[in-house]
């Protein structure tokens, strides 16, 4: 949107002139919900520049077409208009033809571009209708967010066509595309990204662990914030899984369940959902309605304003289907295969495998061989319930495991369980990554051999994982399973020495005894990074990453996994780091390390030292 004094500038009428979204600071403290105008408080016409850090409550309204309006004029004023908060764009029809109005899809994908759209006269050559006028809509892609609301990025130049032809006298869009076009700022304060969550397809290694038919995977979708969040979450629900993740997960509704007609979802006051679904739905039997429970009760609380105790399902005619409790679904939540991240571990000054409890300033070896100094180790990673460490020497060489509990004194170490064959520090191990299911991972960087590893239990010999989607001038850098185990991050080095950031997804397969695992489809993940130095996971769907733009310095961020900025706060800046541990557990605190030592990130404060003898830190995992 352009503030008036540039449309002044720029020629347009005097209606034009005036015209700006409308926003209002309304309820005094800008309370959520608010259903009726403020006698009082203050309207102002605002730029979309000026939106971009408003608070995300306040309220924007759109402005019909004024008469004797350009066709410029009235296709810049629709695409102001989809920036409005109304839930059906009825401002934005008014922009429109009747019958562009009612075939229009606007939900059909969203563009986000740099910045706002820009409108301006098409060739002659793009008027195909006699009297008509046509209109270029174009601007710098970032992404696109398809029907099913899940984000990935996307570059390039937007460029589409918006026909007119008048009624009535006044020039209105006869012809244009499905689904909205944004300015990344408005599209910032609009959409907010939230998890919904499907059950993880583990195959045969869904054996391996308690429930491993229930372990709930996050998928995140972008939602409107304030248009019926809690009804807009489960509808997104419903839909299913996004078309990266759904080859790896399951729903638990019956293909085709939707929400019966005419509902708008809320907690009541004893933090009650309620839902009526249809006919498909109803099919569910017990067991399965109680999976579909706690899909809908760990969806929507990411939406809703208070804690959800319970969900009460039921089918046509309002007949109840199941209910759980909070209590009862218990089991099911996400992250329980996180493991509860008691300690953090990294080597120290003497090359021997440390630990540290949260919040204590003392560190000291851990139990058993890995903390004996009998070999110097390079890099650790402890595996989720915090009983057995993986390491590697500090050559990058060989890769042991062994207990985190005994006499470190006197429990030999043993043989390494892989060898790596390169000759060069900077071509053999990866640092190491457990899942949740008690699986170890690890990179050869081998240039005569480069593979990707996981050993079963962290014990069993390792079988080599396939990674189509690798190019032959490509390698694993380093990388971190998901506790979950369908997900993997790997950073990866191009053969111009850039290293990327990239999303696989685990497919599992073949049988109990010999079970087969390939790393398919990846997707970069911080596509706007030249060069990422590291990056670990930081909940369900985040991660932090290390890295620098096109001519930038070395910068620490939030990122989703669907590729978008988190909306988490800005990192404090820290310098120089070559090594980032989260916890999937967001409640832990954040640790880098560098040239200097290991500091560590506690919840509302700025870095501080952690030891200036450490290096490589890790959480379980």
């Amino acid at each position: 949107m352009r503030a008036a004094d540039e449309r002044t500038r720029r020629g347009g009428s005097a209606a034009r002139r005036h015209r700006a979204l409308i926003v209002l600071a309304s309820c005094g403290a800008l309370l959520a919900g608010c259903a009726s105008m403020p006698d009082g408080g203050k309207v102002k016409h605002v730029s979309s520049s000026h939106r971009s850090g408003m608070d995300s409550q306040v309220r924007v309204y759109s402005v019909s077409p004024q008469k004797g309006e350009a066709p410029t004029q009235i296709v810049r004023g629709f695409l102001e208009a989809t920036t409005s908060d109304e839930a059906t764009f009825r401002t934005a029809r008014e922009y429109m033809t009747p019958a562009m109005a009612r075939r229009w899809k606007p939900f059909a994908s969203t563009t986000v571009l740099s910045d706002a759209p820009g409108a301006v006269k098409a060739p002659p050559e793009s008027t195909a209708v006699k009297g008509g006028y046509s209109v270029e809509v174009s601007g710098d892609r970032m992404a696109e967010v398809d029907g099913k609301h899940a984000y990935s990025p996307s570059g390039g130049k937007y460029s589409e066509v918006f026909r007119l032809t008048k009624v009535k006298g006044e020039w209105r869009i006869d012809e244009m595309p499905d689904g909205l076009v944004l300015g990344e700022s408005d599209f910032q304060r609009i959409y907010r990204p939230i998890n919904t969550y499907y059950y993880a397809q583990l195959g045969p290694d869904a054996d391996s662990i308690t429930d491993g038919q229930n372990v709930l995977v996050a998928d995140p979708v972008y939602l409107r914030r304030r248009i019926d969040p809690v009804t807009e979450t489960v509808s997104a629900l419903l839909q299913g899984p996004s078309g990266w993740l759904d080859p790896v997960v399951d729903s638990s509704f019956p293909r085709g369940s939707r929400l019966a007609r005419g509902q708008h979802l809320s907690l009541d006051d004893s933090g009650v959902l309620r839902l009526r679904l249809n006919a498909r739905a109803a099919e569910a039997g017990g067991k399965r309605c109680a999976r579909m429970a706690a899909q809908v009760l760990y969806s929507v609380q990411d939406q809703a304003s208070a804690k959800v105790g319970k969900v009460e399902l039921a089918g046509p005619k309002d007949r109840q289907l199941c209910s759980r409790t909070r209590e009862q679904v218990a089991a099911y939540q996400p992250g329980r295969l996180n493991g509860s991240a008691k300690r953090a571990y990294f080597i120290d000054g003497k090359h021997r495998v440390a630990s540290i409890k949260n919040k204590s300033t003392s560190a000291r070896p851990v139990e058993g061989p890995l903390g004996s100094g009998q070999v110097e180790m390079g890099a650790v990673a402890v595996n989720r319930i915090e009983s057995e460490g993986a390491a590697v020497s500090r050559g990058r060489r060989a890769l042991y495991v062994a207990s985190l509990e005994g006499s470190s004194a006197t429990t030999a170490l043993g043989d390494p369980v892989f060898t790596s064959a390169a000759k060069q520090e900077k071509d053999r191990l990866t640092a190491p990554s457990w899942d949740g299911l008690g699986d170890l991972w690890v990179a050869d960087r081998d240039p005569d051999a480069p593979r990707l590893l996981r050993l079963r239990s962290g014990k069993e010999q390792p079988d080599e994982v396939r990674v189509p989607d690798l190019g032959e001038d490509e390698r694993i850098e380093s990388l971190r399973v998901a506790s979950d185990g369908v997900r993997i991050l790997l950073r990866v080095r191009d053969g111009e020495g850039h290293a990327s950031l990239q999303l696989g997804r685990v497919v599992r397969g073949g049988t109990a005894k010999n079970s087969r695992v390939t790393v398919e489809q990846l997707r970069p993940v911080a596509p706007q990074l030249v060069d990422v130095s590291a990056a670990s996971w930081a909940g369900g769907s985040r991660l932090v990453v290390v890295g620098r733009e096109s001519g930038s310095v070395q910068q620490l961020q939030y990122m989703e996994t669907d590729g978008s900025v988190s909306d988490q706060p800005t990192l404090p800046g820290i310098t120089d780091v070559t090594g980032v541990a989260a916890s999937e557990d967001e409640s832990k605190p954040l640790l880098a390390g560098s040239e200097e030592g290991i500091v560590r990130l506690p919840p509302d404060a700025n870095w501080r030292m952690l030891t200036e003898n450490g290096s490589a830190p890790a959480y379980p995992g």
